[in-house]
């Protein structure tokens, strides 16, 4: 029993004392797994901005998106779903992230909208929250492409012109409040509490 008492204070000794080359090797291995760590998280965090993942649990929306300008234009710069659902801006997009995990929960373990069924069942649900998300920080995804210091105003429909010019400028509104269902159909909100 002294022997392994004696050995083992041999060994907390060295450790108390390490040699710069253990150090350099635990500081090397740190920087390895810092850089492995952001490596992985930076690949699954651009994975899950793809269409390819979006498709897996909202099918029927990006098959929808596909009939609208932002997918197919003249200018051939199309939109994708992380495009309008998730901002550019690296915090902001965190805290989406973070958001979207309850959605991948209620999805993969709860179930509740993992069939085509489920999903249109509680798609107005849906429609609202994100509606709700898009007015709360006053259509940030919308304005990391439309900006109103390069709108042409002379190129909108008169109507367009005057909401973009005064209501949308002056803060009033967000864009949300008159483009939903610009790029899906609107869902059924009949069946969605407190909807007029």
């Amino acid at each position: 029993m002294k022997a392994i008492i004696r050995k083992f204070k041999q060994f907390w000794a060295v450790l108390k004392r390490p040699s710069k080359a253990a150090v350099g090797l635990v500081l090397f291995m740190g920087f390895m797994g810092g850089l492995l760590f952001w490596g992985a998280f930076n690949t699954g965090m651009e994975y899950t901005n793809t269409e390819e993942f979006c498709v897996q649990c909202h099918a029927p929306i990006v098959e929808e998106i596909q009939e609208t300008i932002h997918y197919a234009n003249r200018s051939g710069v199309r939109a994708i779903c992380s495009d309008c659902h998730v901002p550019h801006e690296w915090t902001d997009k965190i805290v989406r992230k973070v958001q979207a995990s309850k959605e991948l929960f209620a999805h993969f373990v709860l179930q509740t909208i993992n069939t085509p069924e489920k999903f249109q069942a509680r798609r107005g649900h849906l429609a609202e929250r994100e509606w709700a998300r898009l007015k709360k920080n006053d259509s940030l995804e919308c304005r990391n492409c439309h900006n109103f210091e390069y709108m042409d105003f002379s190129e909108q429909s008169p109507r367009s012109a005057k909401q973009h010019s005064t209501s949308l400028a002056s803060g009033k509104y967000t864009c949300v409040d008159c483009h939903k269902g610009i790029a899906h159909n609107l869902p059924d909100m009949h069946k969605v509490e407190g909807w007029q």
